[in-house]
């Protein structure tokens, strides 16, 4: 079974899928947020056997939720009521500065999707 990792913007969209193994992730796209994203989601899911996916939960300096997460909460439900797969949360913590510093500024959200995901499968190994 493959993980979908998704660092969610009001602009845009990066997704980060893992191997079959579900120990690697690996960055996928950036998308556009507009009304047919959710579609592509079920279509990357469908096409990648997609089992779980994991969505970046954004903080800001002081450890509350920041502004965008009043997008990314009513997301996860729609995500789960439509796709009806889980949707857990992973902390996004300096994902998208991390992955700036080696990406140009147009691929780096489906980089920083590939590290929130990334963090997710390390959390996982740990625990088993």
């Amino acid at each position: 079974m493959r993980y979908l990792g998704i660092d969610y913007g009001a602009k845009k969209i990066g997704i980060a899928i893992s191997d079959e193994e579900g120990t690697m992730a690996f960055p996928k796209g950036v998308f556009s947020n507009d009304k047919n994203f959710l579609e592509t989601i079920k279509k990357i899911c469908q096409e990648e056997n997609i089992g779980t996916i994991v969505l970046g939960q954004s903080f800001n300096s002081s450890g509350n939720h920041n502004k965008i997460m009043e997008e990314i909460t009513p997301f996860k439900k729609i995500i789960e009521s439509d796709i009806k797969l889980p949707v857990h949360f992973q902390r996004e913590d300096f994902t998208t500065m991390e992955a700036r510093r080696y990406n140009d500024k147009h691929s780096a959200d489906a980089s920083a999707a590939a590290i929130i995901l990334q963090r997710y499968l390390e959390k996982l190994t740990t625990r088993n």
